[in-house]
């Protein structure tokens, strides 16, 4: 619970800047209530002087007749506390509405912008369906909870306010049976949300586990398929909505208990009321007009506090849901630049590894000390076996995560004084798995170079040796990619990609087994491309076959995340090491 008010605390600060906004809605609504709370007085006053003038008639008192000139003034004044209540109710709803908008447009403009300044490692660790479930179903259901609910509470603590106020003035002794509804209504709502708020947390986490599920399993919907693992998949998902629907069962009936027991202490005091005020109007000690709008001042506390209880689970939803929305937003982010050095204005693209460490777990290090020096120019292929650490070598290169100790140096200057994006700037890198976006060719091959002219589009898809296959569809460069780039073949995918970074213009480029979904044909073109794109580029290739890296200047041969053996073909074939094993077993496979 009280976690729940501190994040309800830290929401609010949002609505700070639009606090004129949110006061002027609640000024209305106060106005609002006011209105509202007057009707049933002023009715009263009407009943109470129609049974006068009744009663008078009935005791053929002189001139006696029903006060008409009153009654219409009355009515009148009835009129005018509607059309308030009306206008300022509609008034505050629609500020209200614009303030909750605009709230809401700067917790996700602050959720992207701190999904940007998280390091790799939190998405290493974290489901990427969960993530997306607290960007969008989290924000929707606070969205949600304040857009309906927000106005609603105010309109309700208002409406009690002063329907209290008036019942405090038409008669004291009646007023103190109705104020025991609102403790105990209090006590009983403090209970059901201590009960319940577990429930609510639980289905917020399952959810997001049901949409990482989901994501995860579109994403590998062919795989599911090729291994025949289509039952253990839906049993899979079951367990999880198993979970989500256990959760969101007790969640709704023990939340969905509030408005019950509520009634049941407004109904005890209405029969309270009922005999009580009867009895003081009998005795003469009360109006019949006024016992009348006591009686509509307990619907009108009744009402607010039942709204209240409806949107319980609505409210504690939210309240499950800004936490962890907040959590995301509480998450270390990656360290700040310690900018020392500008980005030179011409970069050599020199690298040199000094006495490098590094640990994705700090007590179980991979790379103890790694000392090598790449020159402008060369190409250097990484190779060993899975889990050596070649990857790891890219991701620290390119400062997705920073070394432990040591230094990464280009051009002589240690890449932790200089910003990220300087560093990443002088690198294209294509991956193992190749990313497009749902958008057409030319926009996916032109996001390496924004400002790409349509020349340059063309050029870098020559370069990559896919501009015919690109000519070969329906609408060319203008075909939209679906979502998944389904539509083209992982090959093409590849191309394409090898494109993008062509385009960037890097200084040095970095290929992570970037001709691994392509044929031998393509891999051949790819190659020859490459070459022309390598040459003067620092280039850092991840290779398992063997032989597309022949004519690397330098290779590397890593295993346990240390470099083991350097050298080139000829010079580490001729040692007769774990090279020379490495590359000739590749052959004995491919002829076995």
């Amino acid at each position: 619970m009280r976690e729940s008010i501190q994040s309800i605390k830290r929401l609010s600060a949002y609505v700070k800047p639009y606090k004129i906004g949110f006061i002027s809605a609640i000024l209305l609504t106060i106005i609002c209530m006011m209105a509202n709370a007057l009707q049933p007085f002023i009715m009263g006053l009407i009943i109470t002087e129609v049974g006068n003038n009744i009663k008078d008639i009935a005791n053929h008192v002189p001139a006696a007749a029903v006060n008409f000139p009153y009654v219409q003034k009355v009515i009148l004044y009835m009129l005018g506390a509607a059309a308030i209540y009306q206008i300022t109710m509609l008034s505050a709803s629609f500020i209200m509405t614009n303030v909750v908008q605009h709230t809401m447009r700067d917790l996700r403009s602050d959720i992207d912008n701190k999904i940007n300044r998280l390091p790799v490692s939190y998405f290493d660790k974290n489901q990427q369906g969960n993530i997306l479930s607290r960007v969008t179903n989290d924000v929707d259901a606070i969205s949600n909870a304040m857009q309906q609910s927000l106005i609603q509470i105010v309109n309700s603590v208002m409406g009690i306010v002063f329907a209290v106020g008036m019942m405090l003035y038409i008669s004291i002794p009646l007023a103190i049976i109705i104020l025991l509804i609102i403790p105990t209504s209090i006590f009983i709502s403090k209970a059901v949300v201590k009960k319940s708020q577990p429930y609510f947390k639980g289905q917020q986490k399952a959810l997001g586990e049901l949409n990482g599920f989901v994501q995860e399993s579109y994403s590998g919907f062919s795989v599911i398929k090729l291994y025949g693992k289509e039952a253990d998949t839906l049993s899979n998902f079951k367990e999880i909505n198993h979970k989500l629907a256990g959760f969101g069962f007790k969640a709704a009936f023990v939340s969905g208990l509030m408005m019950p027991l509520v009634g049941l202490a407004s109904n005890l005091a209405y029969v309270g009321i009922a005999v009580f005020g009867g009895y003081s109007v009998i005795q003469g000690m009360l109006t019949l007009g006024n016992l009348q709008a006591f009686t509509q001042y307990i619907w009108q506390i009744n009402q607010p506090i039942s709204q209240i209880t409806q949107l319980s689970g609505v409210l504690q939803s939210a309240a499950a849901a800004t936490g962890r929305v907040f959590e995301i937003l509480d998450e270390p982010e990656e360290k700040p630049d310690l900018v020392q050095y500008p980005l030179p204005e011409k970069v050599r693209g020199d690298v040199t590894f000094e006495h490098v460490g590094f640990g994705y777990d700090k007590k179980n290090p991979l790379i103890t000390d790694l000392n090598v020096e790449v020159k402008s120019g060369q190409t250097v292929a990484i190779v060993g076996p899975t889990g050596a650490g070649k990857t790891t070598l890219i991701n620290l290169l390119m400062r997705f995560y920073d070394v432990d100790h040591g230094a990464i140096k280009i051009d002589g200057i240690d890449t932790k004084e200089m910003s990220r994006a300087d560093v990443r700037s002088q690198f294209g890198m294509v991956l193992q798995d190749a990313w497009l976006y749902n958008a057409s060719i030319s926009d996916n091959i032109r996001f390496g170079k924004l400002d790409a002219t349509e020349y340059e589009v063309v050029d870098a898809a020559k370069t990559a040796n896919v501009d015919h296959f690109i000519r070969t569809l329906p609408d060319g460069y203008d075909m939209v990619l679906n979502q998944e780039a389904s539509n083209i073949s992982l090959g093409q995918k590849q191309l394409l990609t090898i494109a993008r970074a062509i385009i960037s213009d890097p200084k040095i480029l970095i290929l992570d087994e970037a001709t691994s979904s392509v044929d031998t044909r393509l891999e051949a073109l790819i190659q020859k491309a490459m070459k022309r794109v390598m040459e003067g580029r620092t280039s850092f290739v991840i290779a398992h076959r063997l032989s597309t890296i022949r004519d690397a200047d330098l290779i590397l041969v890593m295993n346990q995340g240390e470099i083991i053996e350097q050298g080139t073909h000829e010079s580490l074939l001729a040692e007769g090491g774990f090279y020379e094993k490495l590359y000739n077993s590749q052959f004995s496979e491919e002829a076995e």
